[in-house]
């Protein structure tokens, strides 16, 4: 009898990323490198150390292929690398692209393999999730997805080596709010990964992803419809959590495909977020 797999196969590195590590590392460094860093007050000076980067509780991230979308994720990821510590584990919603879906659903197996290693699955959250009824664990509408997967070299670029993938479908913001109750936590950054508008003109991108990156900085859930977001049902649970847990939001970058040489007339918005308490 053949034993089921433990760990889920990459989907798609070599499209959306390199599937070659020494390719990828240095892909992921250069994006991090190019990214500005940030700081934790408005005064800080320009030599402040890892110690003053921002006390983030949540971020919005992009997660197209990393040509495109990789210089904005990299405001994100560059802060994660600044850290004096990093987080012991990422909880990263997504949305699911291929596989219907309604609710949450989180993986059974161990691992999720990847080009410069495998992350570990917090299967004891997973678990947590199912018991209360918050989500469902099932691999399929994992196996084929990118939302999630896209992030994983980049959190092991920045020394983050769990993670508890969540793949959100249309459903109560409410319900994802309880689920992120559950697994949030002072060692734990939620990473909520979401393209914005799809396939609009470069001017029409940019005025609709305005709107919605108001909403977001806003924490009002409700003003995010159909369009504005792939993953709208993750970001507004996202946004309904952050209204008791995460209140500060403050924009990192808001950008278009076209600003890294995509045509102008078919774009892909992209976001990054901070969310602190």
């Amino acid at each position: 009898m053949t034993r089921p797999s433990t760990t889920r196969p990459a989907a798609v590195a070599g499209t959306f990323y390199p599937a070659d590590p020494a390719e990828l590392t240095t892909m992921i460094d250069t994006l991090l490198d190019a990214a500005s860093p940030t700081s934790a007050t408005p005064d800080a000076t320009p030599d402040a150390t890892p110690d003053a980067t921002p006390d983030a509780v949540a971020y919005v991230v992009p997660h197209a292929g990393y040509r495109w979308s990789g210089p904005t994720a990299a405001h994100v990821y560059r802060e994660l690398r600044d850290r004096a510590e990093p987080f012991t584990r990422a909880v990263v919603l997504g949305p699911a692209h291929h596989v219907a879906l309604r609710g949450a659903a989180v993986p059974t197996v161990a691992a999720w393999a990847g080009p410069i290693g495998p992350i570990g699955i917090d299967l004891e959250g997973a678990r947590q999730l199912t018991d209360r009824g918050l989500a469902v664990a099932d691999d399929r509408p994992h196996a084929p997805e990118h939302s999630i997967e896209v992030q994983v070299p980049l959190l092991l670029r920045v020394r983050v080596r769990t993670m508890l993938p969540v793949l959100v479908g249309p459903g109560d913001p409410a319900a994802v709010a309880a689920l992120l109750d559950v697994v949030a936590g002072p060692d734990t950054i939620v990473l909520c990964s979401t393209d914005l508008s799809h396939y609009l003109t470069d001017e029409e991108a940019r005025r609709r992803d305005a709107a919605t990156a108001a909403a977001i900085e806003d924490l009002a859930p409700q003003r995010i419809g159909t369009g504005d977001a792939c993953g709208r049902h993750p970001l507004r649970g996202l946004l309904t959590w952050a209204r008791r847990r995460a209140p500060r939001v403050e924009r990192l970058a808001l950008a278009t495909s076209a600003d890294t040489g995509g045509p102008r007339d078919r774009v892909v918005g992209y976001p990054a977020f901070r969310l602190s308490a």
